[in-house]
C-alpha cells in the first residue's frame, strides 16, 4: 500500500486496485492530485494486469476542487482551460491507449471531472446510491474532461444535452438502463464485483484485450471501412500471439486456457 494517504496503491491478485482517498473533500480532484494518479496508473501498467479504480463510499469524485482562493478573486485573467491543456487531456487520452484494462467502482457521487474519470472505465460498477452529476453549469462553466463526448455516445444527444444544461442527478439506476454504465450492485459489492472483473480480465490474453480496447475507442469515430481496415490490420497481430496459439489449443482439448501475454 502506498504511504500516501489520499492515494492509496495495492497489487492484489495481478490488479492495481487505485483508491482516491480523500473524503473529507469527497475525492475532489486538483491538477497535482490528478498527476498523482496519473503516475499510479503509469505503475500499475509496470506491474499488473488490470485495473481498478475506486472513490470512498460517499462519492467517488465530487470533482474539480474549486475551494482554492484564486477563484474568489476579481481575476478575469485566470485561464481555466490551462489545467485542461496541461494536465486532464493528457491523462484521459493516457486512459484511452491504457495497454490493460480499466474497471471502474463508483459509490456516491461522480461529478465534474471527476465523472469524465469515472465513464474512462472499459467496465463501470456502480452501487444503488451512486450518481452521475454534470455540474458545471451549476457553476457557470462547460463540461470538460470529455463529456459530452463520452456521454453523447454513450446515452445519445438528447439525453447528454439534458444532464448537460440542466445539471441534475442521474441516479445509477436510470444510468444502468440507459445503457452508461455496465453493472449495478448493492453498495457493499461494488468492490468484490469490480475485483472479480478484474482478475478474470488480468488472466486475459493481455495484448489481444489492449486491441479490442483501441478497436472500441476507434469504433466511436471512425467509419465503418476504417473500421474494418483497422480490424485487419489488428486481427493479424492477434493471430500471431502465442495466446491465441494457446487459446484454440485449450479449445480443441477441451480445456480452460492458460494465457502469458506473449
Amino acid at each position: 500500500m502506498s504511504d500516501n494517504p489520499r492515494l492509496l496503491y495495492k497489487i492484489e491478485n495481478n490488479v492495481a486496485v487505485i483508491t482516491l482517498n480523500q473524503p473529507e473533500s469527497m475525492n475532489a480532484i486538483s491538477p497535482d492530485f490528478a498527476q498523482e494518479l496519473e503516475a499510479a496508473v503509469d505503475r500499475a501498467t509496470q506491474e499488473a494486469g488490470a485495473i481498478v479504480l475506486l472513490g470512498s463510499e460517499r462519492a467517488f469524485s465530487a470533482g474539480a476542487n474549486l475551494k482554492n482562493n484564486r477563484f474568489d478573486d476579481d481575476n478575469t485573467d485566470i485561464d481555466l482551460g490551462i489545467n485542461l491543456e496541461t494536465v486532464y487531456n493528457p491523462f484521459l487520452n493516457k486512459l484511452i491507449a491504457l495497454p490493460i484494462p480499466l474497471i471502474v467502482g463508483v459509490r456516491g457521487a461522480a461529478a465534474g471531472i471527476g465523472c469524465s474519470i469515472a465513464l474512462m472505465g472499459d467496465i463501470i460498477v456502480a452501487g444503488q446510491s451512486a450518481f452521475f452529476l454534470q455540474a458545471f453549469c451549476n457553476v457557470g462553466l462547460v463540461p470538460d474532461g470529455g463529456a459530452a463526448f463520452l456521454l453523447s455516445k454513450s446515452v445519445g444527444r438528447v439525453k447528454a444535452m439534458e444532464l448537460m444544461l440542466l445539471g441534475e442527478r442521474y441516479p445509477a439506476e436510470q444510468a444502468f438502463n440507459d445503457g452508461l454504465i455496465t453493472r449495478l450492485v448493492d453498495n457493499d459489492q461494488v468492490i468484490d464485483t469490480a475485483m472479480e472483473i478484474a482478475e478474470k480480465l488480468a488472466k486475459g490474453p493481455s495484448k489481444t484485450l489492449a486491441m479490442i480496447r483501441q478497436s472500441a475507442w476507434a469504433a466511436l469515430d471512425s467509419s465503418f471501412d476504417n473500421q474494418l481496415q483497422l480490424e485487419r490490420r489488428l486481427q493479424k497481430v492477434a493471430g500471431s500471439t502465442e495466446d491465441f496459439r494457446e487459446g484454440v489449443a485449450a479449445f480443441r482439448e477441451k480445456r480452460k486456457p492458460h494465457f502469458t501475454g506473449k
